[in-house]
């Protein structure tokens, strides 16, 4: 993976264009909708692509996490980074 790929604290993820995070009343969950595709977030994702906003970084969303759900920073940054970096590689996130 090149540098220019990489994600680190300082990245903003942000939902491309055409990637809609909607509640779906017929399926009652959560779903990412994308042109010919869906995707159904777990709740921790949900958690995570909520925050998603193009404007918080990974560290911002980090530090939420962290203070919602009384864990240290530490141990969420990973899991952020590999989420943020898995929908990025499925074209549902850029950042």
């Amino acid at each position: 993976m090149s540098g220019a790929l990489a994600i680190d604290e300082g990245s903003i993820p942000k939902f491309r264009p055409h990637m809609k995070l909607r509640f779906d009343k017929i399926r009652e969950r959560w779903t990412i909708m994308a042109p010919e595709r869906i995707f159904l977030p777990d709740d921790i994702a949900l958690e995570i692509l909520k925050r998603c906003d193009g404007a918080s970084s990974i560290r911002a969303i980090v530090e939420d996490l962290a203070a919602k759900f009384d864990a240290p920073c530490e141990e969420i940054m990973e899991d952020v980074k590999n989420l943020v970096r898995d929908f990025r590689d499925k074209g549902v996130l850029e950042t």
